[in-house]
């Protein structure tokens, strides 16, 4: 208990004083606060490795697509990749709940770095505009979108269908999606009690090549992340 408090605190101080510090970049070009996102994510990383004596192993980085458009389709159990993988990719552009967007400060950055809200089971005329707010923003950014096809953080053990956006995404955009499994909840759960002295594994799956039936790419994507999800459990 006493290094969960531990972690929280320093975890969220530094949060909270790296947004304060990079506030005025809100008036700035967008590179500037998504280096700020990046200092986050090293952050998370640091009070894990630091506090908790967490391991981070990235599997596969010989996978990552270089030299194409692509767009992230990862498994999401945990706070964890919503601000790691911001290390390893090009300041992903985030699909998120409309929601997050409303909560002060930390909002106010998600809108600065282009992330895409939607209301989820809703039809409203902005979620109408969705595919093509993706669109544009793929054919004028280098930045991949970054997707959590379960919709939500689930616990390590819950294998729930992934949301059929994500294969719409797929055949909108009609670019390769590069999947990514991660065991995050195992060390950093949704709910419940933090663990220390474990590995949290970051898994670079192959990509999936545009062109296929929207159908036939989730059934792949699913079974790819999950059966890897099974293997680095």
């Amino acid at each position: 208990m006493i290094k969960n408090f531990i972690f929280s605190f320093f975890f969220f101080l530094g949060i909270i004083i790296i947004s304060l510090v990079f506030l005025p970049t809100l008036f700035l070009p967008n590179k500037i606060v998504l280096f700020g996102g990046k200092l986050m994510g090293y952050w998370a990383g640091f009070c894990l490795k630091f506090f908790l004596s967490t391991k981070i192993f990235i599997k596969g980085k010989e996978n990552i697509i270089s030299n194409s458009k692509f767009f992230i389709a990862s498994s999401h159990q945990s706070m964890f990749e919503t601000f790691y993988l911001q290390t390893i990719f090009n300041s992903p552009i985030f699909i998120l709940k409309k929601e997050l967007l409303q909560i002060p400060l930390f909002g106010w950055y998600l809108k600065k770095i282009g992330s895409i809200s939607i209301k989820r089971n809703k039809v409203t005329k902005d979620n109408l505009g969705f595919f093509d707010d993706i669109s544009k923003l793929v054919s004028k950014s280098n930045r991949p979108i970054i997707i959590f096809p379960q919709g939500t953080r689930v616990l390590p053990t819950e294998r729930p269908e992934f949301k059929k956006g994500v294969s719409r995404i797929y055949e909108e955009l009609s670019i390769s999606c590069q999947p990514i499994a991660i065991n995050s909840g195992y060390v950093w759960p949704k709910i419940g009690s933090k663990s220390s002295n474990k590995t949290i594994t970051i898994s670079i799956l192959k990509p999936i090549s545009a062109g296929l039936k929207k159908e036939e790419f989730l059934k792949i994507l699913k079974n790819n992340i999950y059966s890897e999800l099974d293997n680095i459990n």
